[in-house]
């Protein structure tokens, strides 16, 4: 008999010893306990080190990005419920629209400029997923079309598209690191999500 044979034998002999001492002191009766374990995901995060490598490195630039994520969030919604409103003429809009710019402006613009090609990629993404809309058309209807056309060439050049809509699928990796960080999924994905049964 070899020694994990050995082994096993062992721990199921303890095993047993313990059950069936556990069931004398309850008065002879054996009871049968059923855990409920909530649903867990279970994932291979890395697969060598070179994957744990980029995994920290994007998490690190994640959390460097949070708070312009947050704040660009925010002002979409803020923006998106301010120009939705009843009554609000094209020119009350535009103002509107362009005095939260400034500030914005104002608070980030020193910090977002020394952000890397890879740190903005990865922040135009995430507001993109924060938002369920896609920059390009939030340029357009925000600002206008000519600045949405300026920006994309920028993003095109920078290997980037604005015009396309944030796609959990084929962001696994960015997918962990948010929901690791607390930013569940938008509601708005989910459904295309388990569709694919990535999830």
């Amino acid at each position: 008999m070899n020694g994990i044979m050995k082994q096993l034998i062992i721990i199921a002999t303890l095993i047993f010893s313990v059950g069936n001492a556990h069931a004398q002191g309850l008065g002879g009766y054996m009871l049968d306990t059923v855990y409920m374990l909530p649903e867990a995901r279970v994932t291979e995060k890395f697969k060598n080190d070179t994957d744990r490598y980029h995994y920290n490195q994007t998490k690190y630039y994640v959390t460097t990005i949070l708070p312009y994520l947050d704040a660009a969030t925010k002002l979409f919604r803020e923006i998106d419920k301010k120009v939705n409103e009843p009554g609000i003429s094209k020119r009350e809009r535009k103002a509107y629209v362009n005095a939260r710019e400034d500030e914005m402006r104002r608070e980030f613009e020193d910090r977002v400029k020394q952000l890397n090609v890879t740190q903005g990629t990865l922040l135009v993404k995430l507001v993109t997923r924060q938002t369920e809309l896609n920059i390009y058309k939030m340029l357009q209807e925000f600002k206008n079309p000519l600045t949405a056309v300026k920006w994309q060439a920028w993003a095109r050049f920078n290997g980037l598209n604005l015009d396309k809509k944030y796609d959990p699928n084929e962001e696994n990796m960015l997918e962990l690191i948010m929901e690791d960080l607390g930013y569940p999924l938008p509601v708005g994905y989910r459904a295309a999500v388990y569709a694919n049964g990535a999830r």
